[in-house]
């Protein structure tokens, strides 16, 4: 059964296998569930299908462990080969409404949007989260757009509501209590974990933060300077 929309609020740790990042995929997974991420999803540039297929079924163990919630991105076909829980598609990748309707019976499916125009379609589509970014710079991965901001955050909240919205872009822990107060529901993370000289610290941080215990947060140093802003 696909899980509710609920389940896509909170920190969503992006586990990405480019070669610039210390930890590995399934490494960097066990760290965010260890840190008590609610939502880890894999995004693999580099891999192929088959050793995407495989850190996925490793990846899948990790947070089934962990009660975590499991998404692969661009791709329902590896999603499905993996048991996750869902699929999110940006806007080059397959339309929502062209993934067969028993795969949308399966995975939740969440949809990237970078613009109103882009976020009003989202609204239109069957899909479970709206991610919208970048709202910060960020260096973690290509961009063909400029930072949004906050301002246009909270009007992408009003527009695909009531489905969640998860910012993405050049997001730290100093940043999180806006995206919050803009009416974000997830924040997602790529370099604030993967570059952390701890990884579970990290998380545990982030995650704090965006469930609203700054004490927590406060306690832990998430990473070295350099990774306090990411995608």
């Amino acid at each position: 059964m696909k899980p509710e929309p609920r389940q896509f609020c909170g920190l969503h740790v992006l586990v990405d296998d480019d070669p610039r990042w210390p930890y590995d995929v399934v490494e960097q997974t066990r760290a965010a569930c260890a840190g008590g991420a609610p939502v880890v999803q894999l995004r693999t540039k580099h891999a192929t299908d088959a050793q995407a297929v495989a850190w996925g079924r490793e990846i899948r163990s990790l947070t089934a462990s962990a009660g975590a919630t499991f998404v692969v991105n661009d791709r329902f076909d590896v999603a499905l080969a993996c048991r996750a829980d869902a699929v999110h598609l940006g806007q080059d990748d397959l339309p929502p409404a062209a993934v067969p309707k028993d795969v949308r019976a399966r995975l939740a499916i969440g949809r990237s949007t970078h613009d109103l125009a882009q976020a009003r379609e989202a609204a239109s589509e069957p899909v479970d989260y709206v991610a919208f970014g970048p709202l910060f710079g960020t260096t973690s991965k290509d961009s063909a757009y400029d930072a949004r901001g906050l301002p246009l955050l909270a009007e992408i909240v009003r527009v695909v509501a009531p489905r969640p919205v998860v910012a993405i872009g050049g997001i730290g822990l100093e940043r999180i209590p806006a995206l919050r107060a803009a009416g974000a529901t997830g924040a997602a993370v790529i370099s604030a974990v993967a570059a952390a000289a701890d990884p579970e610290a990290a998380t545990r941080a982030l995650a704090a933060a965006f469930e609203g215990a700054p004490g927590e947060a406060a306690r832990t140093d998430p990473a070295p300077p350099h990774a306090g802003r990411e995608a």
